[in-house]
């Protein structure tokens, strides 16, 4: 084995400029694309359709990215979730906005997301905690990122496949929530006891 052929493994967690994290933030901007093809409508609708597809494989690209070239970092395990919640919350507001999706759903989202944030800033205020996305959370965000590709392009024989993917969702995010708020709980309980 050649030895001067071997990469050295990037394991520093407090590095922001990687490839992987590149990814995360040009998913967070496909949100101005995609509600630029939906002001259009049908005039633009295949573009949206494969920007929303660009930003589905952008969610699983980075992680798969980062792992494989040892650049899991702290700013990453951060900006991947916020990434979801921006591209989501942004597209969303501007369809709830045209009538296009439901407020309830858009309310709820918004409310979890902050409820989820402001605990996790004020842990890492107080310790070295970060937050990391659970499983519950991803698979609602992808469920969610479906039940709004059903709303843009809806299937005439399934009317109701819009409706029930936010209902799916939901029931995941919400569990997703309360397995960080257990998380939350535990941290600040350790904190209680160093005081």
């Amino acid at each position: 084995m050649n030895v001067k052929n071997i990469k050295p493994k990037i394991t520093d967690p407090s590095r922001i400029l990687t490839l992987a994290n590149f990814i995360s933030l040009l998913r967070a901007l496909l949100a101005i694309p995609i509600i630029y093809t939906l002001k259009y409508n049908d005039q633009y609708l295949h573009f949206t359709f494969w920007l929303i597809v660009i930003a589905v494989l952008s969610d699983a690209l980075d992680g798969w990215v980062a792992r494989k070239s040892n650049n899991v970092t702290h700013f990453g395990q951060w900006l991947d979730p916020i990434s979801d919640f921006i591209v989501i919350l942004a597209v969303t507001a501007f369809m709830v906005y045209d009538g296009l999706f439901p407020t309830w759903f858009f309310i709820f989202y918004l409310f979890r997301y902050v409820s989820i944030a402001l605990p996790a800033i004020y842990l890492l205020n107080h310790t070295h905690f970060v937050l990391h996305s659970n499983w519950w959370g991803k698979w609602g965000a992808g469920i969610t990122t479906m039940g709004i590709f059903f709303h843009i392009f809806r299937i005439e024989s399934i009317p109701y496949l819009p409706f029930l993917c936010l209902i799916v969702a939901s029931y995941l995010l919400i569990i997703s929530w309360i397995k960080y708020y257990k998380t939350f709980i535990e941290e600040y309980k350790s904190i209680q006891q160093k005081l």
